[in-house]
């Protein structure tokens, strides 16, 4: 008996001592974020920028690798490794060759660079070791490694997904050489077959449009793409013709004539404004035709490049399975195009497609690659990323508590009545924030950090932009649906659990338009109710569905099957909770000072709901000049 318990007590020691965990970091260029694995699984993530409530934050991600290793219950020096998602030298040397090839008239952005990268980057192992040192003092720089930019990102895709075998397609502007790679996954590996290299890159394509159309790049690329229903693309083979050589099997070439990312300090040259006969539009310049049709037009470019890019390698490689990564990878249309085609069976793609997910492909990469661990059984659940709900939550003790502080009025509900009050409140018209559980890793606001309304409501759209979110009127909003009931509504039956698929709505919901709809100035089109659920449906009939699942978010799943039994209706708005040029609330008090200081009516944390109309009005804030505009 004392012998079986001291192999017993031996067994736990070696368990223990054995237990691996890896922490993964991006920051330095934008989304810098932090991940925690322990023996594959992923325990954490979360960018710092929720945080620090800067959005876009790229500073080290101090306060999100803190929050990994509390909610990972471990220590720095219980890590075994730190893993850093690129290889700075790469990119040093990337600069250097870039400046070199189009000398002189790099000097200027080379000259603009230079100080940045000697301070910083050119030492960036020692100063991570020195911010890791912050956090403990005796972290071991031994356990510090790098990986690669595109292997993060293929690693982030792959390795998460339910798929033992998979072509995996990353697309970004630039790691430190690749634009986009191929990879093959299978069980526990992952090998790079292909890549195009800087400064031939869809993604910085797509960021010179952003640039021209008056966004900001690496942050606006989503609006030119919501911009996009409301133009032709008339322009889609000038742009064949002159900016991009695209090939059938997907590969492709840009005009450097046209572009200034390699030598200047902007995106784009004079000889590309000459090109479409118009200066580049400024920020927040009145939207014209124009910048509508140019939208239209590289989204119709960018996904030709993505369809003939994976049919391609469908055909190639005969695997049935795609998982994708990379900013590019946030196209939700061309991703629903390439669904639709079912040259792939399968599509998965990292929610976090960003570079935030870098932090913990890097994590994973090092793990399999690296340390020769196995794959994790297949997870029952659709994947591996465990809704993408890998950030902190806040318990009703602590909610409780804030709320108070910040002298809010509110009522404690138990679950069930929380639910069909909730329920009833967005059936009555009411916009709501909308808390629980454990925050969103990634871009997107799922059912834990969101503001709800009801979908069927025709000015909805119109309120939530510019008296909630205040942002441009154009802007569509995503429907989340119940996955039992998503292919009664969408022209979709698969999961989509991370809104990154777009899909039309069914014909029997959509509403047939005026003849007079074709006179109608873009933007003005926005007004016409086109469907059942008007608030969700953008100008093309199009969504970017979210099904919601039980066994990911059980309360935000009661929710929408509450408002169903009241109202037949099984689909709600649900858009990130914060306003434009603020990241995602994170907190209890974050997101009190979003409801105070927008138009929201109601705000649900927890089993705390809070109405306005209770709320001292001493406490209102203004949110509309709070934030810079992103």
């Amino acid at each position: 008996m004392q012998k079986d318990l001291l192999s017993l007590l031996s067994f736990t020691r070696f368990f223990k001592r054995n237990c691996m965990r890896i922490l993964g970091i991006s920051s330095f260029y934008h989304d810098s974020a932090a991940a925690l694995i322990k023996d594959g699984e992923i325990i954490a993530a979360a960018q710092e920028e929720r945080f620090t409530r800067i959005k876009h934050d790229a500073k080290f991600p101090i306060n999100a690798i803190r929050y990994c290793l509390a909610e990972g219950a471990t220590s720095l020096k219980e890590v075994d490794y730190v893993v850093f998602y690129e290889k700075p030298f790469l990119k040093f040397e990337r600069l250097l060759e870039t400046y070199l090839a189009f000398a002189p008239q790099g000097f200027l952005s080379f000259q603009k660079a230079m100080p940045t990268w000697l301070k910083e980057k050119l030492f960036q192992k020692s100063m991570l070791e020195a911010s890791l040192k912050d956090i403990d003092k005796d972290f071991d720089a031994t356990k510090l490694l790098f990986s690669e930019h595109h292997l993060s990102h293929a690693a982030s895709a792959y390795y998460p997904s339910p798929y033992n075998q998979a072509v995996i397609l990353t697309m970004d502007g630039v790691g430190e050489w690749a634009t986009t790679s191929v990879a093959i996954g299978n069980k526990e590996d992952i090998k790079v077959s292909q890549e195009i290299h800087f400064p031939h890159s869809l993604g910085l394509l797509y960021s010179a449009f952003t640039y021209y159309a008056g966004f900001k790049v690496n942050s606006g690329e989503y609006k030119l793409m919501g911009l996009a229903p409301y133009g032709t693309p008339k322009y889609a083979d000038l742009i064949f013709k002159n900016i991009l050589d695209l090939k059938q099997d997907g590969s492709f070439r840009l005009n450097q004539k046209y572009f200034n990312y390699c030598s200047g300090l902007t995106m784009i040259t004079k000889k590309f404004e000459q090109l479409f006969q118009k200066a580049a539009r400024k920020p927040e310049e009145t939207l014209e035709q124009f910048h509508m049709d140019i939208a239209a037009s590289i989204q119709q470019v960018t996904e030709e490049v993505m369809v003939r890019m994976t049919d391609h390698l469908a055909e190639e490689t005969q695997i049935p399975n795609l998982c994708l990564a990379g900013g590019v990878a946030l196209n939700c249309v061309a991703n629903g195009k390439i669904l639709k085609r079912g040259k792939f069976k399968n599509i998965w793609i990292q929610p976090a497609a960003g570079d935030a997910g870098g932090a913990l492909g890097a994590a994973l990469a090092v793990y399999h690659l690296h340390a020769k661990q196995p794959r994790r059984p297949a997870p029952k659940a659709i994947d591996a990323m465990k809704g993408s709900y890998l950030g902190p939550c806040f318990s009703q003790t602590d909610v409780e508590s804030s709320l108070r502080t910040l002298g809010a009025k509110f009522h404690v509900l138990e679950q069930a009545s929380l639910i069909e009050e909730t329920a009833r409140a967005l059936a009555q018209g009411k916009a709501l924030g909308w808390m629980q559980g454990r925050m969103e890793f990634g871009p997107r606001s799922l059912g834990g950090r969101s503001i709800l309304a009801d979908a069927r409501s025709t000015t909805m759209q119109k309120v939530l932009n510019l008296k909630v979110k205040y942002r441009e009127s154009f802007r569509p909003f995503a429907p989340s649906v119940l996955r039992e009931d998503c292919a009664q509504w969408f022209d979709l039956d698969c999961d989509s659990p991370y809104m990154l698929l777009v899909a039309d709505v069914l014909a029997k919901h959509k509403k047939e338009m005026p003849r007079e709809e074709n006179t109608l100035f873009g933007i003005d089109k926005l007004n016409l109710v086109r469907s059942s659920i008007p608030a969700v449906t953008h100008i093309d009939y199009s969504a970017r569905v979210q099904t919601v699942h039980a066994d990911t978010n059980p309360r935000y799943h009661a929710l929408l099957k509450a408002f169903k039994e009241q109202t037949g209706c099984p689909v709600l708005v649900n858009t990130s909770f914060n306003v434009r040029g603020e990241p995602i609330v994170c907190s209890p008090e974050d997101a009190f000072r979003c409801f105070m200081g927008t138009e929201l009516d109601a705000l649900v944390i927890e089993n705390c709901f809070l109405l306005k109309e209770e709320q001292d009005p001493s406490l209102k804030l203004d949110y509309k000049n709070s934030f810079t505009l992103d």
